[in-house]
């Protein structure tokens, strides 16, 4: 079992108390590196649902001042800090990603609290400047209600820092759900909340499978928010169970992310980018290059240089000192990356990175080589698909009207990539992809200060930045006379 000074209990969090489940049922967290069991979390349904959005919902009833909000989020925000490296260690055990990447995920996560620490003033009441109708006219910012934030297992401490840093701003009671396949990030945070003294039932944590839990958040009338980050099929399922309710949903879904490199792009730059874009959380992450787009001057050397790169990275339990890419989540997501490199090769794709002989878990963990895949078509599945695993698929084109048509060619639109010299081009291109974040000659992904989100069915609504805060907050509008 994992030992920890953030895991003296590996139980949910309701009402300012920990608590197991009523059914004393339970279920283990595995090490995808190793295999191995390292906790025993219970299993909660609908009575520690109820419980804890009655709870939420009492805590409403004494509103916070924007000051105590500022000071919970900037002491959460030096916590994380302060306890970075063994947040790390905890996620890297339950996710696999190596140990300095981890710690890097602790880092974002305090990035979102101490942002929203610094702009909470803006939900002070504001003042029109002129009297409409002979009135004075004041606009407040009410906390939207009880919210739930229900987030997924590839940065399961970020994702939920996210939500919950605006949530938290906008003096919402929050109830969280974090992936069954990695409570244990969320576990820590909670003990490092327990520091920071807020209001009993004002953050509140169930842990266990989607089922009941799901169902009781979306009908339960005093959730009146459900923040979602996870894949399309299960954004529409909530979708259609909270409309008849009127919630409100903010939804990041899943991507297909488009990597564009035109033949005047700095090859060095966009080498390195698609390394750290590709291969980071070991392909599974939702801004991830899924296609990539090389135009066909440079389309041989741009290969030859990412197999080599990709065939370099060393692979391992991420724990283990020089891990550069850790395993897949569990056998499913191994299946699904096997059969997108098997579909492509059965289609006439050629492997130049990522050997035969390496696609195989290890008896003690779920390892899938860093793959390159050349003379890659728009029928195949790593270009249909969300490949959600180190797979780059490199498919040549020759005009720049013809990648737009194929980076568009996608049900999703959260990120894309575009590497050229030609700023005027950048400009052309950039303004007709659908996607709700776009690179320029750079592979990053989100920060705490700009909103993110997605486009067509990557969903609405956004984290981070000042638009984070709007999915948490319910504007009400006084005149006076």
């Amino acid at each position: 079992m994992l030992q920890s000074e953030l895991l003296k209990t590996t139980n949910g969090f309701i009402n300012g108390r920990w608590c197991g489940a009523d059914s004393n049922k339970t279920m283990p967290v595995v090490n995808p590196a190793t295999g191995d069991t390292i906790a025993i979390v219970p299993v909660m349904g609908r009575t520690e649902t109820e419980l804890a959005i009655e709870s939420a919902a009492a805590a409403l009833a004494t509103p916070s001042t924007i000051d105590e909000r500022r000071r919970w989020l900037s002491q959460l925000a030096d916590l994380i800090t302060e306890h970075r490296e063994e947040l790390g260690r905890i996620i890297t055990h339950e996710h696999g990603k190596p140990w300095k990447e981890a710690q890097g995920e602790a880092d974002y996560a305090a990035s979102f609290f101490r942002y929203y620490s610094t702009v909470v003033d803006h939900l002070k009441p504001r003042q029109l400047a002129d009297r409409p109708r002979g009135h004075q006219w004041t606009v407040y910012s009410r906390p939207a209600g009880v919210v739930a934030l229900v987030t997924p297992w590839n940065f399961p401490l970020a994702m939920l820092a996210k939500k919950f840093s605006a949530a938290l701003a906008a003096d919402c009671s929050s109830v969280v759900k974090p992936s069954s396949k990695t409570p244990l990030s969320m576990v820590a945070l909670f003990s490092l909340m327990e520091q920071i003294e807020l209001p009993p039932g004002k953050a509140n944590l169930i842990l266990g499978p989607a089922g009941e839990i799901s169902d009781v958040l979306c009908a339960h009338p005093a959730v009146r928010v459900i923040s979602f980050t996870g894949s399309t099929p299960v954004g529409k399922k909530l979708m259609a169970a909270a409309a008849p309710h009127l919630k409100r949903l903010s939804l990041e879904l899943g991507g297909n992310a488009p990597f564009i490199v035109f033949d005047d792009a700095d090859l060095e730059q966009a080498v390195d980018h698609a390394m750290s874009n590709k291969f980071r959380g070991s392909g599974q992450t939702c801004v991830c290059a899924n296609r990539l787009y090389v135009q066909s001057g440079i389309a041989d050397a741009f290969a030859t240089r990412l197999a080599e790169r990709a065939t370099a990275l060393r692979v391992g339990d991420g724990m283990q000192e020089g891990t550069e890419m850790g395993p897949l989540i569990d056998q499913n997501a191994f299946n699904k990356v096997r059969s997108h490199v098997d579909d492509a090769i059965n289609q006439g794709a050629t492997r130049i990175a990522g050997s035969e002989t390496q696609i195989a878990s290890r008896n003690a963990g779920w390892f899938h080589p860093p793959t390159v895949l050349r003379g890659v078509t728009a029928n195949m599945l790593c270009v249909r698909d969300e490949t959600f695993g180190p797979v780059a698929p490199i498919i040549e084109f020759a005009s720049e009207q013809e990648v737009i048509d194929a980076a568009n060619a996608t049900e999703y639109g959260l990120a894309a990539y575009v590497f050229t010299a030609d700023d005027q081009r950048a400009e052309r291109v950039i303004s007709r992809l659908q996607f709700g974040h776009v690179g320029h000659n750079t592979g990053s992904g989100p920060t705490a200060e700009a909103p993110f989100g997605g486009m067509k069915q990557s969903g609405f609504g956004r984290e981070g930045g000042l638009e984070g805060l709007h999915d948490f907050i319910e504007t009400q509008t006084v005149p006076r006379p």
